[in-house]
């Protein structure tokens, strides 16, 4: 007489502890991802730098000491950057927002990048990548949250959605 198969007396729980598992494991590998994206950019205290934004005003890091700022690096060249840009700009209708143009191409072109995706948020033009090198950043997007102390609270590398800045400036600022 032949034994009968055992029978798994559980699947619910094996199936719900493969899900944990699997979810464990992405949880990881998205955190080491980001952490390999942003390896080398600056934290703690923001770095200083004055430079004029594209209407030629002067601006400086300085000048955002007391509120929360973002600080994103992009370039007119980059397509990940042109998807994220609309919401920069709403971004920037609410909150301190400097955006800084990694791009060798004349002022007048960022402009006219600009003005034909309809956003006017603030630019620094960083052509030579001077304030980006002192930030670390060597990719773009990058987005920076800053605190209202000039601390660097949050960096992001790639598309960062705008629920995602949003929430991210809402907590420095709390």
């Amino acid at each position: 007489m032949s034994r009968p198969e055992p029978q798994n007396k559980h699947p619910a729980k094996r199936h719900l502890l493969r899900w944990i598992v699997t979810g464990v494991l992405l949880a990881g590998l998205l955190l080491a991802l980001h952490g390999y994206q942003t390896r080398g950019v600056a934290r703690g205290l923001a770095p200083e730098f004055q430079g004029r934004l594209l209407d030629g005003q002067p601006v400086s890091m300085q000048a955002f000491r007391g509120r929360p700022v973002l600080l994103h690096f992009w370039a007119s060249w980059c397509p990940v950057c042109a998807l994220q840009q609309a919401s920069i700009d709403r971004i920037a209708r609410d909150h301190a927002v400097l955006t800084v143009a990694l791009d060798d191409a004349a002022t007048e072109e960022i402009r006219e990048w600009m003005r034909s995706r309809g956003v006017a948020y603030p630019v620094l033009h960083d052509a030579q990548g001077r304030i980006a090198g002192r930030f670390g950043v060597r990719g773009v997007p990058t987005s920076v949250v800053i605190d209202a102390r000039g601390e660097i609270r949050f960096v992001e590398v790639g598309y960062t959605s705008e629920a995602g800045l949003r929430l991210r400036l809402w907590w420095v600022d709390s």
